[in-house]
């Protein structure tokens, strides 16, 4: 884990100059998720290649339960693209990469769009950074056979801590201190730790207010190093974009189920009011003044 965060850090460590220590973030945090699930499809994408021409035309709902059922996934990439080929041909990288985002099904494309990486595609190219990034990226073995979901998913959390200590702007907005979140989560299960290291057992924690999903990830740590066998769900939501960017593509590559964190204020939009959780914890924005959500609920 550590040898891919410092592979990572030197990345951002090179846009000194064009971009700011507090920006670092905006590149390499789309960029690991694009790497990581650019190297999960690979194995199959030959396969979504060939039948996505044959359900171009068919309804929504049937294209993706085909596009889905050929890539072994929960989501998809219809592009020719992947990083091999986009480092390929310089000269149309920036375009191709626009091709290749496009590409990706609906349930992981918002995560790009919320990152705005597009506006951060179009500096990198314009300070002459794009390519050195993407073939750096492109080099970096982000495969599930070499990085399992929980190695990567403690890379990405790494690197999310890395980029709020950088950022001054997010830090106290969307980010809870892993020491607090660690005694909240021991609190949490306190009285449950019997029942929790059965076999078989079943879970779903929720984060009302989930920022970049900080205390879902602590929690999730916390019950497999209890119960390695634990079947659990993490369910978050959030009204602010880079925050649920974060937050959804933690929990993609983590290999939870890509529906289970929402965009939108839970107060007055409840992404998951027909649900019921083993457990609750969240730490709300008490600064934050809630006069407009008020008439609301």
């Amino acid at each position: 884990m550590v040898n891919h965060v410092n592979f990572i850090w030197n990345i951002a460590e090179s846009l000194r100059g064009p971009f700011k220590p507090s920006e670092y973030g905006s590149v390499v945090l789309p960029f690991t998720v694009l790497r990581r699930l650019d190297a999960v499809l690979a194995d199959t994408k030959a396969e979504v290649l060939k039948v996505a021409p044959t359900v171009e035309n068919a309804p929504d709902v049937l294209k993706q339960m085909k596009l889905t059922e050929a890539s072994g996934h929960q989501f998809y990439n219809t592009s020719p693209f992947d990083f091999a080929k986009l480092v390929a041909d310089p000269q149309d990288l920036r375009s191709n990469l626009s091709s290749y985002l496009a590409g990706f099904s609906e349930n992981v494309s918002d995560i790009f769009e919320r990152f705005e990486f597009s506006k951060t595609l179009d500096k990198l190219a314009e300070k002459n950074k794009l390519f050195a990034v993407t073939e750096k990226f492109a080099q970096a073995d982000f495969h599930p056979r070499t990085v399992s979901n929980i190695q990567m998913g403690l890379v990405f959390e790494e690197l999310i801590r890395w980029a709020n200590e950088r950022s001054n702007e997010t830090a106290g907005d969307h980010y809870t201190p892993r020491e607090v979140i660690s005694l909240m989560v021991q609190l949490l299960f306190a009285l449950d730790d019997d029942a929790l290291t059965k076999p078989g057992v079943v879970r779903s924690i929720y984060d009302p207010t989930a920022g970049t999903g900080g205390m879902l990830s602590v929690a999730d740590e916390y019950l497999r190093r209890l119960n390695p066998g634990i079947q659990l769900s993490l369910y978050g939501q959030d009204y602010n974009d880079a925050s649920y960017a974060i937050c959804k593509a933690d929990m993609v590559i983590k290999g939870q189920d890509v529906d289970n964190i929402a965009l939108g204020d839970t107060l007055t939009e409840d992404a998951f009011e027909d649900k019921k959780f083993d457990y609750g914890l969240s730490n709300p924005p008490f600064g934050v003044d809630w006069k407009d959500q008020r008439d609301t609920v």
